[in-house]
């Protein structure tokens, strides 16, 4: 279970075969070429009142993704839970959907973007007739996916019951109260559950997204992306960063400089009096700013760094695993063996195994 970068260790399952980067053998001369595999199909369920913003997510993301040969690995297709035709929107114009609910019966991944307009699944968490009959065409094993209060349809419909959750942070009290068998956590960006992700409001879509190409293809991709997109590969914190809170005072210290420092000494041994001191703070104020800003503890924020170190690291690299261990911070082999297994659900070798591949080109 992935709780974004800000949550506690989570398990990736290994990504979907039909979507793994395809590489090129030696063939007799004339013999048939392999068959190319084809791209992970992305299927966006738009509703009345979606937010164009969010409705636009999967395909800027997922349509951007390409191997090292330049091959797509995902088609992105927008459809309606009526025939086609135009769906409202929360803006001042609608959108023209091309397919109707007969597409999700051809989804590898379906999206469900937030709506206004969810009536009797916000109010009363249950499904209109003619959701339950769109989302009865889902094939077994469809990997579900709701960004910010998209997760409402997941949960109305069973998907997420007695599963970790997550949903913009305003109405996670409101969806927890509607769907008592969800275990919601709204202080994290997004929440990996293997076949069933949910993310917080908005842009946490973006990353919940650039996790999936993580999680499918690697960092390398998924970096690219997030280049052609202009947005970080991965943020840092939870939601708890962006809930109102009285403004600080000017003259209020951060802890920027320290998080800045640490990213830079990660291969050495860091302690949280290392980072107090790095912002003239006493431990126990370091501790309690830092979580204020960031979301989580400093020690937790450390070791996500490290590990999203060694990833790059695995991917990028032919270093063995004792020079991995001591250049992301973890000292021995065994003991980033220990932090990635717990993270990742998976030992450094498999994981390097998966995910190294060709460079995405520039």
């Amino acid at each position: 279970m992935a709780r974004s970068q800000t949550s506690a260790p989570h398990r990736e399952t290994a990504p979907h075969r039909e979507t793994a980067p395809h590489r090129e053998s030696a063939r007799p001369s004339g013999a048939v070429p392999p068959r190319t595999p084809r791209p992970h199909r992305v299927v966006v369920l738009a509703l009345d009142g979606c937010l164009p913003f969010e409705l636009g997510i999967p395909q800027r993301i997922f349509g951007r993704a390409a191997d090292s040969a330049g091959r797509k690995l995902y088609e992105v297709a927008t459809c309606s839970v009526r025939p086609p035709g135009p769906v409202r929107t929360d803006a001042d114009f609608a959108v023209l959907v091309e397919n109707g609910p007969e597409a999700l019966a051809t989804a590898d991944t379906v999206i469900v973007p937030a709506s206004y307009e969810l009536g009797p699944v916000h109010d009363e968490g249950v499904l209109t007739p003619e959701l339950a009959a769109a989302l009865a065409r889902l094939r077994p094993g469809t990997r579900m996916v709701s960004i910010c209060t998209g997760g409402y349809v997941l949960a109305a419909a069973g998907f997420l019951d007695g599963r970790p959750a997550t949903t913009h942070w305003s109405s996670a009290e409101h969806f927890q109260r509607t769907f008592p068998r969800v275990e919601v956590d709204a202080d994290v960006l997004f929440i990996d559950d293997g076949d069933v992700l949910t993310s917080a409001g908005v842009a946490a879509g973006i990353d919940l997204c650039l996790h999936i190409v993580r999680r499918d293809h690697g960092t390398a991709v998924a970096n690219d992306v997030a280049r052609r997109t202009v947005v970080p590969p991965h943020r840092d914190g939870g939601q708890a960063q962006y809930i109102h809170r009285p403004v600080p005072e000017p003259q209020t210290a951060t802890t920027s400089a320290a998080r800045a420092w640490a990213l830079a000494h990660l291969h050495e041994p860091i302690q949280l009096r290392d980072l107090a001191c790095r912002e003239s703070m006493s431990v126990r104020t370091f501790t309690r700013r830092f979580r204020e800003e960031v979301g989580v503890s400093p020690g937790q924020w450390l070791a996500q760094q490290r590990v999203e170190r060694a990833r790059q690291l695995l991917e990028s690299t032919e270093l063995s695993m004792d020079r991995v261990a001591r250049d992301a911070g973890f000292g021995t082999a065994q003991s980033m063996r220990q932090h990635l297994t717990a993270a990742l659900g998976v030992s450094p070798t498999v994981y390097r195994r998966t995910f190294r591949a060709t460079a995405v080109p520039r």
